[in-house]
């Protein structure tokens, strides 16, 4: 019998390339707090925002998504050529199909390479890195793009007080390279669909071709259910993803949590009981919460501010409407 030919041995993969792509519209609280009767202390203090970015009319989830992939392929050291593969986490691309991946590839110049959407919300850049980590190590692809965007503003109801002031627009993404030595570890991930509904949009785009006074459908959440499953359950996923490394919170030097609300973030970092030398992402006080791109977002700012993380271990850990949920330990580039 014919053997088929396998991957080598001691195959692994890394990040080795992350750019960033952040919307060129600044909006701070107050400009938002009318429609919502609300203030700007009451958003800071619920949410730590103090402004986020949004794009323009003309920017489209591929334009940002190609600003942060020309970053990350140039950072990589590597051309559009060298890539083999594109995979972009997003929900707000508003086309359910082509996918904006494939669209990438014409975009990039990478040719005729596979490429394909996520649509994982806010842990879609975790699933992705799952993803791109499996191709890498089967021998698939020798470098691939993994990328997170959002134009979250084209589903925000202005009068919405659940969810409408935390959402903001941008794109991060990085490279997943083969590599001699394990930069990437297990990924934790999963679903829980008995909560579907928790963070949802109002209505379906087929509502709206059955009744032509149907709203545009805009994001709802509600967020007492879905802050007390991201504080508890997913600090479990997170100690999950470390004993997965075979590492602790001590061996970090980093923790990149999904940029959901700041309370969330520090209460995971409490959970945790990571040591004060740990340097944790808080991109959300200046961008917003940007779903899929949050976590490659606050990668990029915490490397750009803190460059003695390169090459250090840092925690990621995505979640959000499913709900769903993935994190992993992983080498910074």
């Amino acid at each position: 019998m014919t053997t088929l030919k396998t991957p080598e041995a001691g195959r692994f993969s890394r990040i080795t390339g992350i750019g960033g792509c952040r919307s060129e519209h600044a909006v701070p609280n107050e400009a938002l707090v009318g429609p919502i009767d609300s203030s700007d202390e009451w958003i800071r203090q619920r949410t730590g925002i103090i402004t986020r970015h949004r794009a323009g009319a003309d920017v489209s989830v591929a334009d940002m998504a190609e600003e942060a992939a020309v970053e990350a392929i140039a950072n990589a050291g590597l051309k559009p050529s060298d890539i083999g593969g594109i995979l972009l986490a997003t929900v707000t691309t508003g086309i359910p199909t082509p996918s904006a991946a494939a669209l990438l590839t014409e975009k990039l110049g990478t040719g005729p390479v596979p490429a394909w959407d996520i649509s994982a919300a806010c842990a879609g850049y975790c699933y992705g890195i799952a993803q791109a980590d499996a191709l890498v190590r089967s021998g698939t692809m020798d470098n691939i793009l993994v990328i997170g965007a959002e134009k979250l503003s084209d589903f925000v109801d202005p009068t919405d007080r659940s969810i409408s002031f935390l959402l903001g627009d941008g794109a991060g993404a990085v490279v997943v390279s083969a590599s001699d030595t394990p930069g990437i570890a297990a990924s934790v991930w999963g679903s829980k669909g008995e909560n579907w509904e928790t963070i949802r949009l109002t209505n379906s785009f087929i509502e709206m071709k059955d009744d032509p006074e149907a709203p545009f459908p805009t994001l709802r959440q509600d967020g007492p259910s879905v802050f007390r499953w991201a504080v508890w359950e997913m600090a479990e996923v997170a100690q999950q993803a470390l004993d997965a490394a075979g590492i602790t919170a001590a061996d970090l030097s980093a923790f990149i949590p999904h940029q959901a609300n700041m309370r969330i973030i520090d209460e995971l970092a409490k959970q945790l009981k990571l040591p004060e030398s740990v340097q944790i992402g808080r991109d959300i006080a200046d961008n917003g919460n940007t779903s899929a791109a949050s976590i490659p977002l606050a990668t990029e700012r915490l490397l750009r501010e803190n460059p003695e993380l390169h090459g250090k271990l840092a925690l990621q850990i995505g979640f959000g409407a499913g709900l769903v949920y993935g994190a992993q330990v992983v080498v910074l580039p």
